[in-house]
């Protein structure tokens, strides 16, 4: 059975983010820039493999919403990280992944959180065989319940 249209649509705009904030990270540059360079550069060649299109609109929303909102995102992440391992010690992929996937889990709940994470933790195995796929996939769910403990009140779970 294969995935609708909406749903490959998404997984490109989010591997487009991944891709931009990578760059961004690795080569500096404002998000404007970046964004602006893959819509008339990039898009038709960023997922090949399924040949979906990227949603710009949300393209866009990812990569301004992880570089605006990048101080809370971060704070999230470094909580979540071994006490005396800071997150720029983390592999720049896998740290665009966790940005991009923690600004959705947070600042976007008209997606419920599993599925952002099942999103990331595949488009994970695209960059990674190894101990990442786990590392994303537990930090990711590890902010998801408590970012739900926080909207719904709930403590001591």
């Amino acid at each position: 059975m294969s995935k609708p249209v909406h749903s490959l649509t998404r997984r490109a705009s989010r591997l487009a983010s991944i891709q931009a904030l990578y760059q961004m990270d690795i080569g500096g540059g404002l998000s404007t820039s970046v964004v602006k360079e893959f819509i008339d550069h990039r898009f038709g060649v960023v997922d090949i493999a399924s040949k979906s299109k990227v949603d710009e609109l949300f393209f866009t929303d990812l990569v301004e919403g992880v570089v605006k909102n990048q101080e809370s995102i971060d704070k999230h992440l470094s909580d979540k990280l071994s006490k005396g391992w800071p997150l720029y010690l983390i592999d720049s992929t896998v740290r665009a992944i966790l940005r991009s996937a923690c600004f959705e889990i947070i600042f976007r709940p008209d997606v419920p959180a599993l599925v952002i994470i099942d999103q990331y933790v595949s488009i994970s195995s695209d960059f990674f065989a190894g101990k990442e796929i786990g590392f994303i996939n537990g930090t990711l769910d590890s902010i998801a319940k408590e970012i739900r403990k926080a909207e719904f009140g709930l403590v001591g779970e």
